[in-house]
């Protein structure tokens, strides 16, 4: 098959248009980009047909970036970390050194969160009766200048000895964010790049706007897409035999 006409995954295709992933999802859902369906509910593209659908339509494509809250000085510790006030309706979190707060999560966030926990709970209950699945607010120590609150992460039995009283030091087998208005920017670029570079086998992004779930797996040193759906799609893990996630189940 010529490059050309080679199959692309959305992440794949959006970083070779320059666009974010969101607004590939959105583009395939209203069918003004042609894609190819697998089996699985997967979808891949051929850039030159996309390229040439986008040429011919006569909407321009536009992105907002979201920004988040970000306090910058000297690179922060947990121990920093430690000494930071509580501040109610927010997250704070230390991402690269740097202090990262943002608004409580808001209803959809909370109800998509408990519905994937309980699919989880359910799966590794019988399949990994020493695992654990944790929800936020929680501490996550990677390295001494990342101090994340996941949404949701599994800690596999053979990782128990991570799980400390007040903190998880170290790398959970899956991470899953949400993705909020104002954590977008956050959980695709930043996120991503400190769990890939801390190794984090899986992690996962939720957009209950988008309704979409992508599950990413570390390749190498990066992160590659193993499974994706979108809207009532359902999302067979090839990683995890028997994880089956009914994304309707979620919305």
């Amino acid at each position: 098959m010529s490059m050309d006409k080679e199959l692309m995954t959305a992440q794949a295709l959006a970083e070779a248009l320059d666009l974010s992933t969101e607004t590939i999802w959105k583009y395939t859902r209203e069918k003004k980009i042609p894609f190819i369906e697998l089996n699985g509910k997967q979808y891949r593209y051929i850039l030159a047909d996309v390229l040439n659908a986008l040429t011919n339509t006569a909407s321009s494509v536009q992105e907002k970036s979201n920004e988040y809250t970000a306090e910058s000085s000297r690179k922060l510790t947990y121990e920093d970390y430690l000494k930071i006030p509580d501040e109610p309706g927010y997250r704070i979190e230390i991402l690269d050194g740097i202090m990262v707060k943002e608004p409580a999560p808001n209803v959809s966030h909370q109800r998509v969160l408990l519905r994937l926990t309980w699919i989880l709970e359910d799966h590794f209950r019988g399949n990994d009766p020493e695992g654990e699945v944790f929800v936020a607010p929680l501490d996550v120590t990677l390295l001494d200048i990342n101090v994340v609150q996941p949404d949701i992460l599994y800690v596999s039995g053979q990782q128990k000895q991570i799980i400390k009283e007040a903190r998880i030091n170290g790398q959970p087998t899956i991470v899953v964010e949400i993705i909020s208005p104002s954590s977008r920017r956050k959980d695709r670029l930043q996120k991503l790049q400190i769990y890939q570079k801390t190794k984090i086998p899986h992690y996962w992004l939720v957009d209950p706007a988008e309704k979409t779930l992508e599950c990413f797996v570390l390749r190498d040193g990066s992160y590659v897409l193993a499974a994706a759906g979108m809207d009532e799609d359902v999302v067979d893990h090839p990683y995890f035999t028997g994880l089956s996630i009914p994304l309707k189940s979620l919305w």
